[in-house]
C-alpha cells in the first residue's frame, strides 16, 4: 500500500537526552495510524519532526512525496494539526476563530464562508457560532479545534492525545468524524494512551524510551502475544496479589474489581502451573483467559 508518510532513523536529542531513538516508520495513505505510549515515550516530540515543527538531530521524513525538515514549509499546508491541549483564542467566538484560522491557510473569502458554513455543520457547532470557546463544554471545544484543523481540507491530520478530557459518548461521536476523514483520503496520525482508542486505529506503533517497541494491527499484536493472561478471583487478593507476585514469574499483576489480571512472563514455560500450585487451598478460582490491548502494551513496555 501506497505510504503517506515514511521516517527512517528518526532521533531528536535534547542535550544528552534521547527523546526519540532511530524510529523507522512506514504509514499507509487513508487509515488512521496510532501512536501509544507512556508519558515521556516520544509521541509529542515525533509528532513535531513529523509536521515540521521540530528539526530532526538525525533521520529523514518524507511525506506525500516531500522532504522534512528540507521541505517543511511546502508541507505545512499539507497538515492538520490538533494539540494536546485547546489552542484557538478563548477571547474570539467560534466563527471568529474559523474566519482566523482560513485567512492564515489563505483561503479565499468565497472559500472561507464555503469551508466555515460546512464544517460548522459537520462538527454541530452552528448554534455556537457566536459562542466564545470558554462558554462551551469539553466536548463542543473538541469538535471546534477538529474543524479548525480541517477547514483548509488538509491531505494528513495529525492529533496529539485529542480526547483526553472527554466523556466515552463524545469520545465515540469524535471517532466517527475521523471515521468520515478516512473515507474522503484523509491520513490520520493520532497518539493516545486509551486503549479502546487505541483499538480503533488501522495500525499502531507503541513506542518506550523514544524506541518503536511494537507495530502492527491491533488485533495481530493481541494474537502474536507470547505472554499467558490468568484471571485470579476469590477474597483476600491483597495477600493473594503478594503470593503471586513472590514467585517471580510475572509480569504485571493488576486489580479489576474482585479479580487479579496476571500476565505471566513467557520466559517460564511452567508459570501457571506454579500460580496454581502457590494458590492451592486459598479458595480462589483461577482461568486462563484471551489477552487484550493493555495486556500488549505492558509486555512492550516492560521496565524491569
Amino acid at each position: 500500500m501506497d505510504a503517506a508518510i515514511t521516517a527512517a532513523g528518526l532521533t531528536r536529542k535534547f542535550g544528552r537526552t534521547v527523546a526519540v531513538d532511530g524510529l523507522n516508520l512506514e504509514i499507509p495513505r487513508a487509515q488512521i495510524y496510532g501512536f501509544l505510549g507512556p508519558n515521556g515515550s516520544g509521541k509529542s516530540t515525533t509528532f513535531r519532526m513529523l509536521c515540521g515543527l521540530l528539526t530532526p538531530t538525525e533521520g529523514e521524513v518524507r511525506m506525500l512525496d516531500h522532504s522534512i525538515p528540507r521541505d517543511a514549509e511546502k508541507v505545512r499546508p499539507l497538515i492538520g494539526y490538533m494539540t494536546q491541549q485547546f489552542s484557538l483564542y478563548r477571547d474570539l467566538s467560534v466563527l471568529e476563530n474559523l474566519h482566523f484560522l482560513g485567512k492564515i491557510r489563505g483561503l479565499s473569502r468565497r472559500r472561507r464562508r464555503e469551508r466555515i458554513e460546512e464544517t460548522l455543520h459537520t462538527y454541530d457547532l452552528e448554534r455556537f457560532a457566536r459562542r466564545r470557546p470558554e462558554n462551551l463544554s469539553g466536548g463542543e471545544r473538541q469538535r471546534l479545534a477538529l474543524a479548525g484543523a480541517v477547514l483548509h481540507e488538509p491531505p494528513v491530520l495529525l492529533l496529539d492525545e485529542p480526547t483526553s478530557a472527554v466523556d466515552p459518548r463524545t469520545r465515540r461521536s469524535f471517532w466517527d468524524n475521523l471515521f468520515e476523514l478516512i473515507g474522503r483520503g484523509v491520513t490520520i496520525l493520532v497518539s493516545t494512551h486509551l486503549m479502546d482508542e487505541a483499538e480503533r486505529c488501522h495500525q499502531l506503533a507503541i513506542l518506550d524510551r523514544g524506541r518503536l517497541v511494537a507495530e502492527g494491527e491491533p488485533k495481530a499484536l493481541i494474537r502474536d502475544l507470547a505472554h499467558t493472561v490468568l484471571e485470579v478471583e476469590g477474597e483476600d487478593l491483597g495477600r493473594v496479589r503478594q503470593r503471586i507476585g513472590d514467585l517471580g514469574i510475572t509480569r504485571s499483576v493488576a486489580q479489576l474489581g474482585n479479580r487479579l489480571r496476571v500476565l505471566l512472563d513467557p520466559g517460564h514455560a511452567d508459570a501457571a502451573e506454579r500460580v496454581s500450585a502457590a494458590l492451592a487451598g486459598s479458595g480462589v478460582s483461577i482461568t486462563e483467559t484471551r489477552p487484550g490491548l493493555e495486556d500488549v502494551f505492558v509486555a512492550a513496555t516492560d521496565r524491569n
